[in-house]
């Protein structure tokens, strides 16, 4: 057990090695020694994987230039991947985070980018875990809400901060497409529990903007029924207008000019690369959050204070619900007439530039 626990030292000395060389084959070595070690009967211990925790950290402190600091950091978060068995997974990303704790608050200003990176691409490996386990998450909860959650964990409000605002991303990124509302509720549950019981300044801070969320929801939809009623009239206006154009210009291409028609195709490629995209998006059923939300302020235990904020949290869960049901009426047939509005006025665009260069 010696020499494993010596192996572990060195494995730290090498990767915080000031030479890139010795780093780079220290990792390729670590990661195959992962792989052999995890499939055997003991695994890894807590205090080894910290060991090895350290040299990666300071690892990615030596790496220069943004390119090889993403490249390293897919390498460490991917290492998560070598380890054979779940526990020993998930221990991998236990003491990551202590790891983070602990040497969070010695970060400088120049490196704190690429540390940030780091904790993004290893939030997404471990999705991307739990996605192979068919998204059986309440032992990466228990451990989320342990590590990072709960007042006794310690962590610095600089990595909770991060951690909290990159979770549904990455979340997102891997699993929109799969996961349905009431799994994605099942991953926010932990928060409903903090809210219910937190003293943390950095919740209180939070659900203080709830008020301001409230007014952006509601004049969001109070803009969006009068964008609805002023672009009825201009919509047919300029679909008239673009069919007349359309017309004349079509005469001119039967008499052997085809300068317009390219014009026209290579604009409605630009206009397929504008459609709005917001990138992967988890769906949720907010009726059943402000349920859950008023069932966990409804406890007998909970302090008056806390009760109050989540109750905030439960109006801005019945006005998205709200919105959400105006937007299965109205917003698909919103966004279909500024596409083609969109579409027809650069169509016209396109016709009048071309009918200059020809």
């Amino acid at each position: 057990m010696a020499s494993t626990r010596e192996a572990e030292i060195v494995f730290a000395q090498k990767l915080a090695s000031n030479e890139k060389p010795v780093r780079s084959r220290a990792l390729v070595k670590l990661r195959k020694y992962i792989s052999a070690r995890s499939e055997t009967a003991g695994g890894f211990r807590e205090e080894e994987l910290l060991k090895i925790w350290k040299g990666l950290f300071y690892c990615m402190w030596m790496q220069d230039k943004p390119l090889l600091q993403e490249e390293l950091s897919t390498k460490i978060s991917r290492l998560l991947h070598s380890f054979r068995t779940l526990d020993s997974q998930f221990l991998y990303l236990k003491t990551f985070l202590q790891t983070m704790k602990r040497e969070w608050n010695g970060i400088d200003r120049l490196r704190m980018d690429k540390y940030f990176q780091l904790v993004r691409f290893v939030f997404r490996e471990v999705f991307e875990m739990l996605k192979r386990q068919q998204w059986e998450s309440s032992e990466f909860l228990q451990l989320f809400s342990a590590q990072l959650l709960h007042s006794s964990s310690a962590a610095p409000a600089g990595f909770l901060l991060h951690a909290l605002d990159l979770y549904l991303t990455e979340l997102a990124l891997v699993g929109s497409a799969e996961l349905t509302a009431e799994q994605n509720q099942t991953f926010i549950e932990p928060f409903f529990k903090t809210m219910a019981k937190t003293k943390d300044n950095i919740f209180n801070t939070i659900v203080d903007q709830v008020p301001y969320a409230i007014e952006d929801l509601q004049r969001e939809i109070s803009e969006s029924a009068e964008l609805d009623s002023s672009e009825e009239p201009e919509n047919q206006q300029d679909t008239g207008e673009t069919k007349t154009e359309a017309l004349s210009e079509s005469s001119q291409k039967t008499q052997g000019t085809h300068c317009d028609e390219e014009e026209y195709l290579l604009s409605d490629g630009m206009d397929a690369s504008d459609d709005d995209t917001c990138g992967p998006v988890l769906q949720f059923d907010y009726g059943a959050i402000a349920d859950r939300l008023f069932e966990g302020a409804s406890h007998s235990n909970i302090q008056s204070f806390n009760r109050s904020k989540i109750y905030k949290f439960d109006e801005v869960e019945k006005v998205s619900t709200d919105e959400d049901d105006d937007d299965d009426h109205n917003g698909r047939r919103k966004r279909k007439r500024r596409k083609q509005k969109n579409k027809d006025k650069k169509g016209e665009e396109s016709l009048k530039k071309s009918k200059g260069l020809c």
